[in-house]
């Protein structure tokens, strides 16, 4: 079992805003792993306020070639926000982008012109400049969206089938951005992660009294909604809570392959 040290207690705390012994016994309880002790809190039915860990500053782009079937999306990291918006960062992220949808396997930190403009970026501003996660998107015969908000901070790239309109792919982009669904539908979702929210809920219906058949029950229900929470398809439109995604791409001929989205700090 792993030592419990002060700082682990206190990184326990800092993410739950549990006190200092409670956090101590959750780690002897889970052997000292950090998520499972905030599990074990979840199991009892104790309310954690989890707090992120304190976000990397930096930008987001987003660019779509002209014929609308391919996207590129880049992180561009460094200190301070107000780095993040100054033209030598704008510079790498245009560049970046251009990178991936002439070459959508480049490897954009080691080509050597995006290399010398964040060399150049970091002897300007004196911050750690870097490049962060990549991602290209495809649609074959349907059409690529992308969506950057005026922050820079976040940022998404759509692939969607069939034939949508502009305002549609503009619209599930924003959706994207501000509801931050987990995957497009449900066999999408990563089982691990499933199986973790089924057995968090049993465990907090046991620990209220319920017997183990009803306490699935109550899992289940739980389940569904967290797929209406997390799922793109079944989460209400936010434009529009009187229908979810999946309808709204129903009645418009449409669907989603997949999607990226990008948020400093996440």
């Amino acid at each position: 079992m792993a030592e419990i040290t002060a700082k682990l207690v206190n990184e326990l705390r800092a993410r739950t805003g549990q006190g200092m012994m409670e956090c101590k016994k959750a780690l002897m309880e889970t052997g000292g792993d950090l998520e499972k002790a905030e599990d074990w809190f979840r199991k009892k039915g104790i309310k954690t306020s989890v707090l992120s860990r304190q976000a990397t500053e930096g930008r987001v782009a987003v660019a779509v070639s002209a014929d609308g079937r391919v996207g590129a999306i880049v992180e561009v990291l460094c200190n301070t926000d107000f780095t993040a918006r100054s033209e030598p960062i704008g510079r790498i992220a245009a560049a970046a982008t251009a990178l991936l949808l002439a070459d959508p396997v480049a490897q954009v930190a080691a080509n050597p012109d995006v290399q010398a403009l964040v060399v150049s970026a970091a002897q300007q501003t004196g911050e750690n400049v870097q490049i962060g996660r990549c991602a290209v998107l495809s649609a074959g015969s349907g059409r690529v969206g992308g969506y950057q908000h005026y922050t820079g901070r976040v940022g998404v790239l759509v692939a969607a089938t069939g034939n949508p309109g502009d305002e549609l792919l503009r619209d599930l982009c924003l959706h994207i951005a501000a509801a931050r669904p987990l995957a497009v539908n449900r066999e999408s979702l990563p089982p691990e992660l499933v199986a973790r929210e089924r057995e968090i809920a049993v465990e907090q219906a046991k620990a209220s009294g319920k017997p183990q058949n009803i306490a699935e029950k109550i899992a289940e229900g739980k389940l569904r909604t967290f797929y209406e929470e997390k799922v793109l398809l079944e989460q209400k439109f936010v434009k529009d809570d009187k229908k979810t995604v999946g309808q709204l791409l129903q009645s418009a001929g449409a669907g989603v392959e997949k999607f990226v989205r990008f948020e400093i700090g996440q």
